[in-house]
């Protein structure tokens, strides 16, 4: 007998699982009726949990010596696999029974955007473009923070990641600061909510984004999972971050989103889709510059291009 069940090993980190999103919907082409598995780290889990097809998110917790390889083999070893996918490229897919493997390794690695790296992996013609799958308890929760606040001030909102967990991805969080300042001084912005959103780790470097928004904030930052944070983020207008899992979530819904970039490969890993665009403190690729050198008004300027680019002079409907 024949098995559809689909074991999908991804990333411990929430941008990369984002970037790989669009393997959901080619498991389903490639299996049909698939019955999907998907192992992934605890802070990108809820990301799953109402995407198509997938009836288990096993949590892939870190441990010493490999420990959390071996949970993981002893929750699925029984398993007949009809295919197993694993992008973070382990030995797990050749010791389980899979009619097919797919197993990343760095010959995939060829200079083309993660996006199209990930598609041909799958073996697809087309680039497999993000998905975000929203539920309505992430709606929920976003609203339960973003509404009472429009009820006293309605207008747009510009979402901010003043995040990035990783060494240099940061742009200095004063600077958030100064970029809202100049932002509420600038007519195209009169009216518009400023957002920051963050776990619940985040608010140091989202503290000074808050302070010069005043009542014009909404504050996101520890307000819920993920997949809240993707909803909050789907009722914006626009979207500025840095290098993180957010802004590739904005980038996912469609939003006007500008990624901020310090020494990573943008080129590799900047947002998704024709609605996004980069301010990185050296523009040249293979060269690299620390992200202090992205000064405020370069972010600034890139930012109100995106504005004149999408919304333009008409505004754009309140959330």
């Amino acid at each position: 007998m024949s098995s559809n069940k689909v074991l999908f090993v991804t990333s411990n980190r929430i941008g990369d699982c984002v970037i790989s999103s669009g393997i959901l919907r080619e498991i389903a082409r490639q299996v049909p009726g698939a019955e999907i598995t998907v192992a992934c780290g605890r802070p990108p889990a809820p990301f799953f949990r109402s995407a198509p097809g997938v009836e288990r998110v096993i949590v892939l917790d870190k441990k010493k010596a490999a420990g959390h390889w071996l949970d993981l083999w002893r929750q699925v070893f029984g398993t007949h696999w009809a295919l197993v996918i694993d992008i973070r490229g382990s030995a797990l897919a050749y010791v389980l029974k899979a009619d097919r493997r797919i197993v990343y390794s760095r010959r995939w690695e060829t200079g083309l955007p993660k996006v199209e790296m990930i598609s041909r992996l799958m073996g697809s013609e087309d680039p497999l473009e993000p998905e975000l799958f929203i539920d309505d308890l992430a709606r929920a929760e976003a609203a339960a923070v973003i509404d009472p606040a429009l009820a006293t001030a309605p207008g747009p909102i510009i979402a901010l990641a003043p995040i990035a967990h990783q060494p240099g991805k940061s742009w200095p969080a004063d600077r958030w600061g100064e970029l809202v300042d100049m932002l509420k001084a600038e007519p195209r912005f009169a009216g518009w909510r400023f957002m920051p959103v963050g776990g619940p780790g985040d608010r140091p470097p989202a503290t000074p984004a808050l302070e010069a928004a005043g009542p014009l904030a909404i504050d996101f930052v520890g307000k819920g999972d993920i997949l809240a944070s993707a909803a909050a983020i789907d009722r914006a207008a626009l979207f500025v971050g840095n290098d993180s899992g957010l802004m590739h979530v904005a980038a996912a819904a469609g939003k006007p989103t500008l990624g901020l970039f310090g020494p990573t490969e943008w080129w590799l890993y900047g947002p998704r889709g024709p609605r996004t665009a980069i301010a990185a403190s050296n523009p040249v690729r293979g060269e690299f510059a620390p992200i202090e050198a992205l000064t405020t008004q370069r972010v600034f300027e890139a930012v109100l291009a995106l504005h004149d680019t999408w919304i333009g002079a008409s505004d754009p409907a309140t959330p």
